[in-house]
């Protein structure tokens, strides 16, 4: 079995391919799951289970996470032979060329996630918005190039700076739901502030790409734990995809390990 592990700023992802039934789809997995950073010796009890033969793996987090993946690969593996590879940007991958000035700069989800969307809806420009610990948007050309990005703080991140550097600003709980422009109270102002910033984000590389290739059929894919909070004060027509990381990374696998 071929494992793809995307591991983030707050949480671990990962999938399960079952090779032995074909090359199948991505996003197609046997089994997938996810734990936090500090949770990461769990996934030795829950890996044991599987045969696995090939690992692909993207870290975004820091060396001390990826030493703790590694260990708890080898530990899995129990001394049989394991394929274990760490992706990362290059000029090209997965049918997506990198044009950032030093390709090897761009963070590896990113690149991941552009390669999950481009294969998910190729032929199409894209604006790839995922929202976690960071905001990143980018773009994707229809014919595969990864154009560029933003990359702003994420709904969290943009609450506690708020509340950490203004005495008089509480912090708030961002699953509190702010459903007007103006709100009456500065719990929810903070709340929509945030909102409107994040969507306004999006919504303005939105706009970039499609004055860049007018009447292509542009989609923007909304990715990320955040992006269900976000997405209700998007004034622009959306795609939900959840997992797109890991379906870049599956994508990346199936050009490149053709045997697991």
């Amino acid at each position: 079995m071929l494992l793809l592990v995307d591991a983030g700023n707050t949480r671990i992802k990962w999938a399960l391919v079952d090779c032995s039934s074909g090359r199948q789809a991505p996003g197609s997995w046997h089994a997938a799951g996810s734990v936090a950073q500090d949770e990461v010796v769990q996934l030795r009890q829950v890996w044991n289970d599987f045969n696995i033969s090939c690992v692909l793996l993207s870290n975004v987090a820091g060396v001390g996470l990826r030493e703790e993946l590694e260990q708890t690969v080898l530990h899995v593996a129990d001394g049989k032979p394991i394929a274990l590879e760490w992706f990362v940007s290059t000029p090209a991958a997965g049918g997506v060329r990198n044009h950032y000035l030093n390709p090897a700069q761009l963070g590896s989800d990113r690149f991941a996630a552009a390669i999950g969307a481009h294969a998910l809806f190729p032929n199409r420009p894209l604006v790839v918005a995922t929202c976690g610990t960071a905001t990143t948007i980018d773009a994707v050309n229809g014919d595969g190039a990864f154009v560029g990005g933003m990359i702003l703080p994420g709904l969290g991140l943009m609450a506690s700076a708020l509340a950490k550097n203004t005495a008089q600003l509480p912090e708030v709980a961002l699953h509190a739901r702010s459903t007007q422009p103006f709100a009456d109270n500065t719990d929810a102002a903070i709340v929509s502030g945030c909102l409107a910033a994040q969507a306004g984000a999006i919504e303005r590389a939105v706009k970039a790409q499609e004055d860049a290739h007018p009447k292509e059929g542009l989609y923007c894919i909304l990715a990320g734990g955040a992006a269900d909070l976000i997405a209700p004060h998007l004034s622009i027509a959306y795609k939900r995809v959840d997992n797109l990381v890991l379906i870049g990374l599956h994508v990346v696998a199936l050009h490149t390990l053709p045997t697991c």
